[in-house]
This record gives C-alpha cells, sequence and structure tokens, in this order.
C-alpha cells in the first residue's frame, strides 16, 4: 500500500471512530433527556438535528480555501446560538431538559471549529470558528446558569480553542510542506532545461563538424556523403524529438537561461555510480543489466540514471542493516524497465524512509516521461524502488 493510500485509510477510520463517538454522545443525550411536553420534545428534536447537522461539515475531507466550509459553519453557528438564546429567554436562565444540554452538538461544533480552521477560506474561517466556539461557549446554559455549569463552558471553550489551534498547525505545515514540493518540481524542471542545453549542444555540434566534412569529401567520395548526410538526418531527428518532449515539460518560463550546465549522466554511467556506492556503503549493490542500453533518448537514459542514484541513495541513508542492494535493468522492445531493491528493515521501523522530496522530484521527472514509478516495502521485506520508461514517444508535428 502506498503512502498516500494508506493516509487516506486513516483518515477513514478517524472518521469512522468520531461518527462512533458522536453516537454514543447522542444516545447519552437521549438517555438522560426526558420530555415532559410538547415544547421539552420539539427542542430535544431541535438538538438531535443540530447534532446531526454538524456531520456534514466536519465529515467530508474539504479543499483547501474552502468557502462553503466557513458559511456552513456560520449558518449552523446562528442556529445553535439563536436556539440557546431561545431556551435562555423563555425559561428565565433556569431552564432544565434532564441535566444534559447536547453533548453530541458539543463534540459536533467542536469538529466544525477544527476542519473550517483546517480547510476554510482564508477570509471566512476566523469568523466562522469564533461563531462556532462562541456557540459551543453557550451550549452548557440551556441547562442553567449555576456555576458548574458555566465552567463546563469555559472547558467547551479551550476544547474549541485547541481544535482550532491543531487545525491551524496542520493548515501551515501543508502549505510549508506544498511550498517545498513547488521549489522541488522548479528544480527539477530547470534540471530538464540543462539536460536539454547539453543534449542539444552535444548533437548539433556533431551535426556541423559532419557538414564540415561533408563538404571536403563530396568531390573525392559521393558515397560518404550520402552517409554523413544520413548521419545528420538521424541526429537532427533525435534533437528535435527529445527538444520537443522537453520542451513540453518545462513550464517555469522565469528560469535564468545561463544556469550552470551539469554533465549528462545516463545508463552507460552506472557502474561507476554502483562502485562509487559500494566504497561508501556496507551492503554491496550489485548491477544487473539485460539487454543492449546504448542508443536510449537521452531523457529516458539520464532518468533512469536519477532513479538508480535515488535508490542508492535511500539504501545508504535509511537501511543501513541491508545486507545487499540489487539494481536492475531491463531493456524491451517498448520499454526500460529499472529497479532498486535492498533487503533491508521494513519501513515500519524507518519511519522517515521514503518521505523525502528527492522521489517526488524523481516522480515528476519519470510521469513527465510518460512513465511509471512506485515505492514501497517488498514482498519479501526491503524497499523496492520501481520505474518503467517508455521508449516509442509520439511526438506531435
Amino acid at each position: 500500500m502506498s503512502t498516500p493510500d494508506l493516509r487516506r485509510w486513516w483518515v477513514r477510520l478517524a472518521q469512522a471512530a468520531a461518527l462512533v463517538a458522536m453516537g454514543l454522545l447522542a444516545l447519552f443525550d437521549l438517555r438522560f433527556s426526558r420530555p415532559e411536553s410538547m415544547a421539552d420534545l420539539l427542542i430535544l428534536l431541535v438538538r438531535i438535528g443540530l447534532a446531526v447537522a454538524t456531520v456534514p461539515l466536519w465529515l467530508p475531507v474539504h479543499r483547501l480555501g474552502s468557502r462553503r466550509l466557513p458559511v456552513g459553519a456560520l449558518a449552523l453557528a446562528s442556529a445553535s446560538l439563536a436556539v440557546t438564546a431561545a431556551i435562555v429567554v423563555v425559561s428565565g436562565g433556569s431552564y432544565v431538559l434532564g441535566g444534559s444540554w447536547g453533548l453530541a452538538e458539543s463534540a459536533g461544533l467542536i469538529g466544525v471549529v477544527f476542519v473550517v480552521a483546517r480547510w476554510g477560506a482564508p477570509r471566512l474561517a476566523p469568523a466562522a470558528a469564533v461563531a462556532a466556539g462562541l456557540a459551543v461557549a453557550t451550549l452548557p446554559l440551556r441547562s442553567g446558569a449555576e456555576s458548574l455549569l458555566v465552567i463546563f463552558g469555559l472547558l467547551q471553550v479551550l476544547a474549541a480553542a485547541g481544535a482550532a489551534a491543531v487545525g491551524l498547525y496542520l493548515r501551515i505545515m501543508a502549505a510549508g510542506r506544498e511550498r517545498a514540493i513547488a521549489l522541488v518540481r522548479a528544480e527539477q524542471r530547470a534540471e530538464f532545461a540543462r539536460d536539454l542545453h547539453d543534449f542539444i549542444a552535444h548533437h548539433v555540434t556533431g551535426i556541423v563538424v559532419q557538414a564540415q566534412g561533408a563538404r571536403f569529401v563530396a568531390e573525392q567520395d559521393p558515397q560518404r556523403v550520402i552517409v554523413a548526410l544520413e548521419q545528420i538526418e538521424r541526429a537532427g531527428a533525435e534533437t528535435m524529438a527529445s527538444m520537443r518532449r522537453m520542451v513540453g515539460i518545462l513550464r517555469n518560463p522565469h528560469a535564468p537561461p545561463d544556469a550552470p550546465l551539469a554533465p549528462l549522466a545516463g545508463v552507460t554511467e552506472l557502474e561507476p555510480l554502483v562502485s562509487g556506492f559500494n566504497g561508501a556503503a556496507n551492503a554491496p549493490a550489485r548491477l544487473h543489466v539485460d539487454g543492449d542500453l546504448n542508443g536510449l533518448p537521452v531523457e529516458v537514459s539520464t532518468s533512469a540514471y536519477r532513479v538508480v542514484m535515488e535508490g542508492l541513495t535511500n539504501a545508504r541513508q535509511h537501511a543501513p542493516d541491508a545486507r545487499s542492494v540489487d539494481v536492475a535493468l531491463r531493456r524491451t522492445p517498448d520499454w526500460l524497465l529499472v529497479r532498486v531493491a535492498d533487503d533491508g528493515a521494513s519501513p515500519r521501523t524507518a519511519p522517515a524512509r521514503g518521505h523525502g522530496f528527492g522521489l517526488i522530484g524523481l516522480t515528476e521527472r519519470v510521469r513527465a516521461l510518460g512513465g511509471t514509478i512506485t515505492a514501497g516495502p517488498g514482498v519479501a521485506g526491503g524497499w523496492v524502488l520501481d520505474a518503467a520508461f517508455p521508449l516509442r514517444v509520439a511526438v506531435t508535428r
């Protein structure tokens, strides 16, 4: 199970637990509420309706910056405050309905405060959270104005403030992570730009040299001119195809044109990479190659190299107890398959494993080429990083 799937599973589990808790609190409210008149029964039904109305607000997974969420919270808080005010005014501050003011409604409103602070639109969320917190604070007044009920109101205010603080903290943490991910993706696009510069410079230089040579041998050996022209055509077609694919990936028009250049490293340089890993790690890495790795599209070759580099880095940092690391590359007519697998500890004992931003940037790069990449625990333990690159990419003219 991937990390996003596991996170969604935990969210659903927490939501189910919250629903069960709300149900138990509602049963408690019903158990200790004994209406003696039609007015009592009407108030009880209204309380149950308000408690149920909180569920559609805190149960779903909302989008960040939702406007409907704070608007709904404001409406619900206003209705709750209106009911409380009506009870206090009618009863003169001494109304008692079975000793329970509505614990299910209190819990639901506290949940609303949390989701509003976590997901609500910035302009409306503070007012909605304050209104819901005020409704929670005044709920005990439905049962009277004794000092104990006032204390319960203060405790509920503290609970609402804590829920708002937790929601705001998670919101800030998520925003920081999104900014970090955006930075990683921007750096990845800049790296594509550097690769594109190096690749085009290499092939265009070759084209120029072959064209200059063909001029000198044109009169002595016309056949060699034909061969040179064929090589120029292939190099030009490959350069145009790669340029179109990689330029389509670049979405940041503000990258500096004089960014420092990095040498292109491809699958043909994997042996030095593996040898360097073996010199600095306890677990030996073994390279397995199935098929001819020459002639791969340059963007596929460089991306596959980076997949192996990320896998080896992950093994060095998070699997110190690994006994071996296997690096396998297999070329088929249509795909290049890359796998880096170690036999280190299960990720359950290494929570930070695989959660770095290196894998996020790598995923951006692989998917931009039409490939797939997965990372997770292996069937027999350890950690496995798999990537698949298509070798036949359609180029639209």
